[in-house]
């Protein structure tokens, strides 16, 4: 069922992609927005309450009418929530858009249009980045997006649909993803969430990732330069400012033999007019440039297909055992 689900999903959110402002995605922003403001209490007990309200009450939901369809009307009722739930939380076309009109922009030589479309897809400032600098950060920030939109949650939900857990996984994985970053942002009213809440959101979402990143990167080698990727990942993970994601990064360096690391954007709330600020070293490899769009989408579309395939296999091994 695993596979069946999230193939069905993945090419319907290719054929019909949700609207970013779709009903389902501000109902877990005020969701989100409200159990914070409601139990945020500035204690760290009551932070990991907070957590719990926010990420694992909705998961108990979506087990339970996992568990109802499958083993009350059916297991084709169960695919169905499957593929709905999956069609929320997994998918490029989340992201994708703004990779797509920044290679095109580039492509046609509009570096002016093309530092607009990152400044505003990232809330960062750019300043007069230069054509490289745009190259590489729109391929670090299109790797982590296609990890947490895509191989992130299918990994958390091939492993706990194993087990009879349904699309729990993916849920848990996104709304955690998901809490953390709106939980680190002023309210509308500029109020700040307390330190301690913002800690624990960030400590939840790095346990979460830790072995999904992991995985992602592995794929990254294998379908890509093996050695290369893991010599990244081995000594340059390091560079990057948080771990899951530097070696997710230092691994997509390897693979395809890209200059990727060095220093990281601002935030547009910063003042700065000065487009960069301090970061990690870079790892080795070409300088970034338009061409290397096309190396990524196929290292990604490569990882995708190897993962089905994966997932494949052990669906037909769990109907045969």
């Amino acid at each position: 069922m695993s596979f069946f689900a999230i193939l069905l999903a993945l090419v319907l959110e290719q054929a019909r992609p949700l609207h970013p402002g779709n009903v389902v995605y501000t109902t877990v922003e005020r969701w989100v927005a409200w159990v914070a403001r409601t139990f945020d209490a500035g204690v760290r007990h009551q932070a990991w309450i907070t957590w719990g309200i926010t990420v694992l009450g909705p998961a108990l939901v979506v087990m339970l009418v996992h568990w109802l369809l499958e083993f009350g009307l059916g297991w084709i009722f169960a695919v169905v929530w499957n593929v709905a739930l999956l069609y929320i939380t997994l998918g490029f076309r989340q992201f994708s858009h703004h990779f797509t009109a920044i290679r095109e922009a580039l492509a046609d030589g509009d570096e002016t249009k093309a530092r607009e479309l990152l400044a505003a897809w990232q809330q960062v400032q750019v300043g007069q980045l230069p054509r490289s600098e745009i190259v590489r950060h729109v391929i670090e920030y299109s790797m982590i997006a296609a990890h947490r939109h895509v191989f992130g949650v299918l990994f958390w939900y091939a492993a706990l649909s194993m087990v009879g857990l349904g699309p729990v996984g993916a849920v848990v994985y996104r709304l955690t993803e998901f809490a953390q970053r709106r939980w680190h942002v002023p309210e509308t009213d500029g109020t700040q969430l307390s330190e301690i809440l913002q800690s624990v959101s960030s400590r939840a979402w790095r346990a979460m990732d830790w072995l999904p990143s992991r995985m992602t990167a592995l794929g990254f080698a294998i379908v890509g330069s093996f050695e290369d990727a893991m010599d990244g990942w081995r000594n340059h993970a390091q560079n990057f400012p948080e771990d899951n994601d530097g070696v997710i990064l230092a691994a997509t360096a390897g693979a395809i033999n890209i200059r990727l690391g060095g220093a990281a954007l601002q935030a547009s709330n910063t003042e700065a007019e000065d487009a960069e600020n301090a970061g990690g070293s870079s790892t080795p490899g070409r300088a970034p440039e338009v061409a290397h769009f096309a190396q990524v989408v196929g290292l990604v579309w490569r990882s995708v297909i190897m993962w089905l395939v994966l997932v494949a296999l052990l669906t037909m091994a769990k109907l045969m055992g």
